[in-house]
């Protein structure tokens, strides 16, 4: 069985939404920002719908990779 994360059924707490919103910021892949606050990728993912916070990288095309001719 897998081992709970840190903060397993603990509220959020203002500093971690802001940690959370930084990091989203900077491109920070999601399983990353989940391990560094400690918690599950599912309860980051849902953290971040409720507050308005996307995931999506900025720094990918929207219309896939592009391939060398």
């Amino acid at each position: 069985m897998a081992r709970e994360p840190a903060n397993h059924r603990e509220g959020w707490t203002d500093k971690d939404v802001q940690q959370l919103e930084k990091l989203a910021d900077g491109n920070t892949p999601t399983r990353l920002i989940a391990q560094r606050l400690g918690r599950s990728t599912g309860a980051v993912y849902q953290k971040a719908s409720e507050e308005g916070i996307s995931l999506k990288p900025t720094n990918q095309s929207p219309y896939g990779p592009r391939r060398k001719r």
